[in-house]
């Protein structure tokens, strides 16, 4: 088995080369999903959360509320740093379950974590990668593309650019990048240059 990590910026087009790696075969492992499951009802992970953040971040159902959540940490980057100590550790252990269950379905899977915060964890991973795939565009590009896809307000989509890690920075763990600066055919048309890469 060989585990492949995939990362980029918010709106880099990150789901579609994920996708687009599944369509070749890749069994993807989703960090987003993980940290949902982290934090579901009822979980050690949601009770830690409500514990530093207050009630106001807990529905009346008991789920998280995600804005409140977010209305916080992307404002307070202390704030953030106390999330992400509560929520990374379980997904790390989440993902490990899932690399585990890949490899014991097929031991030559091509796995594929796909990953939004790797720079950001990367002083806290627990595991080394055959390989990080870096889905590349511009941090002005991405803000323009919530702004018209997404109807997000242009200093919201700022300020929740630069709470990730700058450009540089994911470019700096990178052995493959995916270039989605132009269009979806131009992002997939990359994609698969990397792939032929990562397999061949």
């Amino acid at each position: 088995m060989r585990i492949i990590g995939l990362t980029g910026g918010i709106a880099a087009g990150k789901s579609t080369v994920s996708k687009r790696f599944a369509e070749h075969g890749a069994v993807v492992v989703d960090a987003d999903r993980l940290a949902r499951e982290a934090v579901a009802p009822g979980s050690p992970g949601l009770h830690a959360v409500r514990a530093r953040f207050g009630d106001a971040v807990v529905d009346a159902d008991g789920s998280l509320d995600r804005a409140a959540l977010g209305a916080i940490v992307f404002a307070d980057p202390a704030a953030r740093k106390d999330l992400e100590a509560i929520t990374h550790p379980e997904v790390w252990r989440l993902a490990r379950e899932r690399f585990d269950a890949a490899a014991a379905a097929d031991p030559d899977a091509v796995v594929v974590y796909d990953v939004p915060l790797l720079a950001e964890a990367s002083g806290t991973r627990p595991l080394r990668f055959d390989a990080v795939v870096v889905v590349d565009a511009p941090a002005a590009v991405r803000v323009e593309r919530m702004v018209a896809h997404r109807g997000m307000a242009r200093e919201d989509a700022e300020r929740r650019v630069a709470a990730q890690a700058t450009d540089a920075e994911r470019l700096a763990l990178a052995n493959h990048v995916v270039d989605a600066t132009g269009t979806v055919e131009d992002t997939l048309r990359s994609a698969d240059e990397v792939w032929a890469r990562l397999v061949g």
